[in-house]
């Protein structure tokens, strides 16, 4: 049986990037992000928005191209793998989450929605808006022009 940890998330940062370095060198940048879902109450028959929350880390040039062109707001899709960790409190107590360790990020939106520019070897998706097309009639057309 093949093992699959993968997860994709699109929403929008909670609070800036968070860039620190380990004292190795290695750059790691935090972000949380919010994905709105919801529900309809069954009593009242009402939509309710429930937003999930998720702790997120970026490794290296890619974490520091997101704390330099991320802020609070930003919308971003996430591409990476949830990591479950676990460590000891100040107090003694045993704490765990679980993580998603980010593969990709790319920026989502414009300069306008709620951050600087996106950049970085990151693509930026706009709205791309296709030619009008001529109705197909079929009077004019024969079998002989049908490619297939």
């Amino acid at each position: 049986m093949a093992n699959i940890n993968r997860v994709i998330l699109t929403g929008n940062l909670t609070a800036d990037p968070e860039l620190s370095t380990l004292p190795s060198g290695t750059s790691v940048c935090k972000l949380r992000l919010a994905v709105n879902g919801g529900y309809k109450d069954r009593t009242s028959g009402e939509w309710v928005e429930k937003p999930n929350y998720f702790d997120i880390k970026v490794w290296g040039a890619q974490g520091e191209s997101c704390a330099q062109y991320l802020a609070k707001g930003r919308g971003v899709a996430v591409d990476g793998r949830l990591e479950w960790r676990q460590w000891e409190a100040q107090d003694g107590s045993k704490r765990s989450a679980v993580e998603v360790v980010a593969d990709t990020v790319q920026f989502l939106g414009s300069r306008g929605d709620g951050g600087e520019s996106g950049g970085g070897g990151f693509r930026q998706t706009a709205e791309i808006k296709p030619e009008p097309v001529e109705a197909f009639t079929g009077a004019a057309a024969s079998d002989d022009d049908i490619p297939f």
